[in-house]
């Protein structure tokens, strides 16, 4: 890895006829760099008092003044890099500059004299020269020729036909990987196995190029061109293939458009050049900040493709172009001003090596084969990719001996083969799933065996079942004529024996007992009371409902008010009458609120009580009923054991006929007794009906 920053060079344009020379003085007497110095004259007109700076001085690696040759820049500049680029390291060499200072004569060259090509051909030729000396390794070149005009790509070297116009050759455009490399779609990539067929391309490019006459020059190039080689270099017998690219660019003049007084197209031309360069420039000034964490590269086409360039793995060199005459003194400060902020940034240029992937698969084939060679000497015997019928039943056999030795230390010794290894692992798994499959048909033939003996049970014990539920509905019959011998008094032991059923559960009520709770509480001390803060209640709620609304209404009438109180000073004595009535009605609204909250206690309290005092009644009534009716159970039942069904069971019908028949003993002795007591229990009946109309009568 190589870490440098930015090379930054400067060049001076010799002037023209009719330019008169600006004042600027180039010392290079300093060791590693050159300074320019440019001396911009006082203008009397701005009097003998003004603050305007006079001398500028900018440092760069090396500065060309208006006598340099094209092959000194170029051995200067390009051919450092282009033996980078031979080595296998990215590079870049772009000119900066604004219109007509020698940006495209310096990358380009021009076509009167052979002495005057530029850094393109002569990188161009010094590559493939080194390329012929150099037999250690194989390349390969290619080449690639890209347009930007008004940020739009375009391919300059489209094989497929020959342009008329720009339009007509094949966009290219902008693709990204997830990590985060460009890629250039519909840009081709055309071989250059010699010095000559890249000339061509080159040549062939450059007449496609966009072209325009301006008032700052005659043949001004109004696109950014980008023009790159790609070499890709391996030692024969190697797996390591090393890329790298060269880029040269031709950047687009920045010029003044009030300047230049151009308009319609050349003035579409001009904004897009100029905003492209600003984008340039915002890229610079990001990576020259320490703690900038985004670098806008997306901002324009060529700072993407420029962004290996631009502080990534590249070996980057600037050249500005100057033109230093009094006119353009301003834009040619403003260049090297640029070149200064250029120079701080850092690369950090990294040897681009990968491996060849065909040459690796037939290097790992080479291998494989010696080592089964190998393995052949060791073992003494030539293996093949599949094992023999013999071998597979013979591993069979070994398995199942294995298997069937119930040693826990035995061993399945196949040697030292991984085939054989491999297929007895297969093997015994397709045991196992064997062994698994036969389980679960087993168990599922015995899970059906046992649901078939469980059915036939099943319908044995329910027949079972049938008969003995048809006798116990014989019993319930001659029960159920038991029932109505023993007539109306059975009904009533029922009831108040299940007393606590009236009652329901959970705390509710039966019916009647609900009927009996109501004319408790009608006859109640406490219910007048009760009735009345029912209806207190219902009042101040209603009171509270409308204070309610009100309060709403005058809150909402007090914030349109507060939103208007900037209109008009009447709105003050209207907001203070309404604060008022909103607090009046505010603190009847928490009296109201206090007053209902007793009401709400007196009330819980009173019905707490009246449900206690029923409920002490309501057993002590209780009570005496349940004794008074357990007494007429014991009345006369006929005697006639003639008209009791029987069942048709000897041993039940015998504990019937002996039942009734103690019972008859039992009613005879205790005749009169009862007869006396059954006419108490009249008494009590009626006197207890009398009282309470909600019980149904005995008789």
């Amino acid at each position: 890895m190589v870490k440098e920053t930015v090379r930054v060079y400067a060049r001076v344009k010799p002037l023209g006829r009719r330019q008169q020379a600006g004042i600027y003085s180039v010392d290079d007497n300093e060791t590693s760099v050159s300074s320019l110095e440019i001396i911009v004259p006082r203008d009397l007109a701005d009097g003998f008092v003004n603050n305007k700076r006079e001398s500028y001085k900018f440092k760069f690696q090396k500065i060309f003044d208006q006598e340099a040759k094209q092959d000194v820049v170029f051995d200067s500049i390009a051919k450092p890099v282009a033996e980078c680029a031979l080595a296998g390291y990215n590079g870049t060499i772009f000119a900066y500059g604004q219109t007509g200072s020698g940006k495209t004569f310096t990358i380009t060259g021009g076509a009167e004299r052979y002495s005057d090509r530029g850094i393109i051909p002569r990188t161009l030729s010094y590559i493939f020269h080194q390329l012929q000396k150099d037999s250690s390794k194989v390349y390969t070149t290619h080449v690639s020729y890209l347009e930007i005009y008004n940020e739009c790509g375009y391919d300059l070297l489209d094989p497929r036909h020959e342009a008329s116009r720009l339009e007509d050759l094949p966009k290219v455009t902008i693709m990204e990987d997830p990590d985060q490399n460009i890629h250039l779609k519909n840009l081709s990539l055309q071989q250059a196995t010699n010095e000559e067929e890249a000339l061509n391309l080159l040549f062939l490019g450059d007449t496609n190029r966009m072209i325009a006459e301006t008032p700052m020059n005659q043949a001004s190039t109004r696109s950014h061109c980008i023009f790159t080689i790609h070499i890709s270099s391996k030692e024969p017998g190697s797996a390591t293939i090393r890329r790298s690219k060269l880029h040269l660019v031709d950047l687009a003049g920045s010029e003044r458009v009030a300047k230049t007084g151009v308009g319609g197209h050349l003035l579409t031309e001009a904004k897009y050049i100029n905003l492209s360069l600003h984008y340039l420039e915002q890229v610079i000034i990001a990576l020259a900040e320490k703690n900038r964490s985004h670098i806008p590269y997306r901002n324009s086409m060529m700072t993407s493709v420029l962004r290996d360039s631009l502080g990534g793995n590249c070996m980057t060199t600037m050249i500005a172009t100057l033109s230093l005459d009094k006119r353009n003194i301003g834009e040619s400060i403003s260049t090297c001003r640029f070149a200064q902020r250029v120079a701080l940034i850092k690369n950090e240029a990294v040897l681009n090596e990968e491996i060849d992937p065909r040459l690796m698969i037939a290097q790992l084939k080479k291998e494989i084969q010696e080592l089964k060679d190998e393995l052949a000497l060791v073992t003494g015997e030539q293996r093949t990719a599949e094992l023999s019928q013999e071998e597979l039943l013979r591993l069979e056999e070994l398995i199942e001996r294995f298997l069937e030795d119930n040693d826990p230390e035995s061993i399945l010794d196949v040697g030292p083969d991984m085939r054989k290894i491999k297929y007895c692992f297969i093997h015994v798994k397709q045991l196992m799933n064997h062994s698994k499959i036969s389980e679960k048909k087993l168990l599922s033939q015995h899970i059906s065996e046992e649901k078939d003996t469980n059915i036939q049970a099943g319908k044995e014990e329910l027949k079972k079942l049938k008969e003995l539920l048809q006798q116990r509905d014989n019993e319930i019959g001659i029960l159920c004529e038991e029932k109505k011998i023993f007539g109306f008094e059975l009904i009533w032991l029922q009831y108040f024996l299940c007393f606590p059923l009236f009652l329901g559960t959970g705390g509710e009520m039966s019916p009647g007992c609900q009927e009996a709770f109501e004319v408790f509480k009608r006859d109640h001390a406490d219910s007048i009371t009760i009735e009345d803060n029912k209806q207190l209640l219902k009042q101040r709620f209603a009171e509270a409902k409308c204070l309610g609304e009100k309060v709403n209404e005058v809150r909402n009438k007090i914030s349109e008010i507060r939103l208007c109180s900037e209109i008009c000073w009447k709105t003050c004595n209207i907001l203070s009458s309404s604060h008022i009535s909103y607090k009046t009605m505010f603190n009847r609204l928490k009296g109201l609120k206090v007053e209902i909250e007793h009401l709400q206690l007196l009330m819980e309290k009173a019905k707490v009580k009246l449900q206690k005092d029923f409920e002490l009644w309501w057993s002590e009534e209780a009570t005496k009923l349940q004794s008074a009716n357990i007494l007429a159970c014991f009345r006369t039942l006929p005697s006639s054991s003639s008209s009791i069904p029987l069942t048709g069971d000897s041993q039940i019908d015998a504990d019937i006929l002996a039942f009734i028949k103690a019972r008859e003993n039992i009613l005879q002795k205790k005749g009169k007794s009862f007869q006396k007591i059954r006419g108490q229990i009249k008494t009590s009946s009626t006197a207890f009906q009398s009282q309470n109309s909600f019980i149904p009568h005995l008789y």
